[in-house]
């Protein structure tokens, strides 16, 4: 579906917006996940995505690409959520709990790392730090979409970029030792 097309559309129907749900909702319940950190949400945030884009598609004006317009909504829903007082109330509760369980000592005996013990490392970092390579890496963003999302420059971008990979780096190593 492209988005020449879409520009000048004033609703998705049904058929189109299963498409666009197809091709985009795993992207799009992802960067909710990141962003909100809590599965649940991000499938509620992932729906209204779909519901806003059905809407509101007189909104997308074809400056980036659809799936670009798509994360910046899922952007928007995700910060709203988590700026919310519930959210902050919600993630302390999960941060106390965790701090309670203690890994058996056959588990920390796997010094084996698997993709999700880094995406913990990634998602660990500072927001500011974590969605860009979130946008870099899952989503497969140029730089300069990030920055078009983010409402960055491309320079910030890069460097927060540089920042994400070596803290990531850096910690990686730590468990290495």
């Amino acid at each position: 579906m492209g988005s020449e097309y879409l520009k000048h559309m004033d609703s998705v129907n049904e058929t189109e917006l299963r498409l666009l749900m197809d091709r985009y909702g795993d992207d799009v319940w992802k960067y909710a996940y990141v962003i909100t950190r809590d599965r649940e949400q991000a499938r509620d945030i992932a729906q209204e995505v779909f519901i806003k884009a059905h809407y509101g598609i007189r909104s997308f004006r074809g400056q980036s690409s659809i799936k670009t317009w798509l994360l910046a909504i899922t952007r928007n829903l995700s910060l709203n959520y988590v700026s919310s007082g519930y959210f902050r109330k919600i993630l302390l509760f999960g941060i106390v709990k965790s701090r309670q369980a203690v890994p058996s000592a056959e588990s920390a005996y796997m010094g084996e790392r698997t993709a999700g013990e880094i995406w913990e490392v990634i998602l660990c970092l500072p927001n500011k730090l974590h969605e860009v390579l979130v946008l870099d890496l899952e989503h497969e963003l140029p730089v300069r979409e990030i920055a078009q999302l983010l409402g960055l420059p491309e320079g910030t971008v890069k460097s927060r970029l540089h920042r994400a990979r070596k803290s990531v780096e850096s910690t990686m190593k730590g468990w290495e030792q």
